[in-house]
């Protein structure tokens, strides 16, 4: 398992992506930006997708062309320290999850503002967000009918492509149910 992306890590896998998926670099990009005549990022966003450009790709060159929002400057350690700060007694659980994710196979650690991100080679599976003092919620990438027993359909909790959640309030609570469900939701998006 990859350690949390510092910012030019993430910055150069964008970067790859975008070569990957159009054939054409970061610097031919901005040069098409650039004879585009796009103004605001609404209209850029809107241009890059009519060319097939989204997800990370498109957020690195609207990036490049815009600025780079502070948060998106801080390190990996800053931004999780950040989720923690004023609930230190749950980090335990992100450490637990993180942990148990190591033995799913290839994937990233991606740290956000407000939650982590986990990252097989093909999508988003998971994130790891502190959402009130007392509980952190795992989201997950399933099928929403599965929803039951600790399975709760999740709202607000990374992007639209998370759709169950398990609430934990300790790490003790990370048990083979939830790592059962970790490895089902992998094989589910790798």
């Amino acid at each position: 398992m990859g350690e949390a992306r510092s910012w030019a890590e993430m910055m150069r896998w964008c970067a790859e992506l975008l070569e990957k998926r159009t054939g054409a670099g970061v610097p031919e990009w901005n040069e098409r930006v650039r004879q585009s005549g796009m103004e605001t990022e609404p209209s850029l966003r809107a241009w890059l997708a009519e060319r097939d450009v989204t997800g990370y790709p498109q957020m690195l060159l609207v990036m490049e062309r815009f600025g780079n929002p502070e948060f998106l400057q801080a390190t990996a350690d800053e931004l999780i320290d950040g989720q923690y700060a004023d609930r230190p007694g749950l980090r335990p659980i992100l450490d637990r999850v993180l942990a148990v994710s190591s033995t799913l196979g290839e994937l990233h650690v991606q740290a956000r503002k407000t939650y982590v991100s986990l990252v097989s080679p093909r999508r988003q599976f998971a994130v790891i967000k502190p959402t009130t003092r007392t509980r952190v919620d795992l989201g997950l990438r399933l099928e929403p009918q599965l929803v039951g027993g600790r399975l709760q359909l999740a709202r607000g909790i990374g992007n639209d492509s998370i759709t169950v959640r398990i609430g934990l309030q300790s790490a003790d609570e990370v048990d083979d149910e939830v790592v059962e469900w970790l490895h089902r939701t992998y094989a589910a998006n790798a």
